[in-house]
């Protein structure tokens, strides 16, 4: 006889499939509290884990397209807060849960991804000390890597003019934020790098939250500041911000304005120190003149006690002859020394503004802000720029602008 239709059994697909339908239905999303374990990532790029605690399991999996979005790693043992909706996985008839977001319990996503990246790259040896380079004293070119617009370019560049307007600076312009800010640095800093014309980089960017400064924790642009054979200066915030960029760079300065100072001397301390190589070589000539007289003074004496006239003459002669050898010796070296300083002095003019104009060169800006133009199209027909000479000054209007 057969069964009425409602008391006809189930297959097991049928069954499991009502029971996937139900649980669905029932919880469309929920949050759960829990610790990773069983944790295993496949070349697919899905990550499939067991969510437990004290007392039960599920299982979890979390697709590709969602974990790319994951600023920290999974491990086990690590407490998590997930999101996701809740299902049956019919082949097996196991439930699980689809895992939409997740973020690691009691501590941000952010610094979670910072403190791993930090202690991986670290025992990498990428922050060690030894691999560091030292900023070159007087560089001729300056590669700067940041926002066109920020404020951090403008502290750079003030302090620059005001400590040695002759440098010249390449400025890269990089976005400082956002999901485009890592790509571009990294490839900013290659950039500077193929040129062989740099000598110092600076990375910069103002001040900002963990989020805003993002784009500096990131792995590719660490590895890229590693790699560069220019030593590069992080600048990165304000002085109490650290990024990982910080860590790897050559110098870390706590603003831009400090990097800027970081790496061109001044004017004066050059000068200084010129003076002070001057005063040692005048110090060495007179402690040698003074011992060659003590030395006289006692030839003299021992010749007085000896009396001879013949050792007299003798020793006359060898006196005669050391003060002619040490009158030769001593403009030998004044000639060589005074070389030297003239050298020192000469490079020290060369690099003088003043020097540059004086060979026909000018500097034109742009009135009435007095900004500097680098190129025709910062003034157009009608404005009035002044023009700066070697003697003087031209105040002129532009009439019309070529290419």
């Amino acid at each position: 006889m057969e069964a009425p239709e409602r008391l006809r059994p189930y297959t097991v697909s049928e069954l499991t499939a009502e029971l996937k339908i139900l649980l669905e239905d029932v919880y469309p999303a929920v949050w759960l509290e829990a610790e990773i374990s069983n944790l295993r990532q496949p070349a697919s790029g899905h990550m499939y884990f067991t969510l437990k605690d004290a007392g039960a399991q599920i299982r979890g999996v979390m697709f590709r397209g969602r974990n790319l979005r994951l600023r920290f790693q999974l491990e086990d043992g690590l407490a998590v807060l997930v999101h996701g909706t809740l299902t049956i996985y019919e082949p097996r008839g196991e439930y699980q849960i689809v895992v939409e977001s997740m973020e690691p319990k009691g501590v941000g996503a952010l610094q979670l991804a910072f403190e791993q990246l930090k202690a991986r790259l670290a025992k990498e040896g990428l922050f060690d000390e030894a691999r560091k380079r030292a900023i070159p004293l007087l560089p001729r070119r300056i590669g700067i890597v940041t926002s066109p617009t920020g404020a951090a370019l403008r502290d750079i560049l003030q302090v620059l003019e005001r400590r040695f307007a002759t440098v010249d600076l390449l400025i890269h312009p990089v976005a400082v934020q956002g999901d485009q800010a890592a790509p571009e640095i990294e490839a900013a800093l290659d950039a500077l790098n193929l040129r062989g014309d740099v000598e110092v980089i600076i990375l910069a960017r103002g001040g900002g939250s963990l989020e805003d400064l993002w784009a500096f924790n990131e792995e590719r642009v660490a590895r890229a500041i590693a790699r560069s054979k220019i030593p590069v200066v992080s600048a990165i915030g304000h002085e109490t911000d650290f990024t990982i960029a910080d860590f790897v760079a050559d110098l870390r300065a706590p603003t831009p304005s400090a990097a800027a100072e970081m790496v061109i001397a001044r004017k004066g301390e050059i000068a200084q120190r010129l003076d002070d190589l001057w005063a040692r070589l005048l110090g060495v000539v007179e402690h040698q003149v003074a011992v060659t007289r003590q030395q006289v003074v006692a030839f003299e004496r021992q010749l007085r006690l000896l009396n001879p006239t013949e050792r007299i003459r003798v020793q006359r002669e060898r006196l005669a002859e050391l003060l002619r050898a040490l009158e030769a010796e001593m403009e030998v070296r004044l000639l060589r020394w005074q070389g030297a300083l003239q050298a020192a002095a000469g490079k020290l003019d060369a690099l003088s503004p003043l020097a540059i104009l004086a060979r026909g060169y000018s500097l034109t800006r742009r009135l009435p802000d007095l900004t500097v133009l680098r190129e025709a199209a910062g003034a157009p027909a009608g404005t009035e720029v002044l023009v700066t000479l070697a003697r003087g000054a031209l105040v002129c209007g532009v009439k019309e602008t070529r290419e």
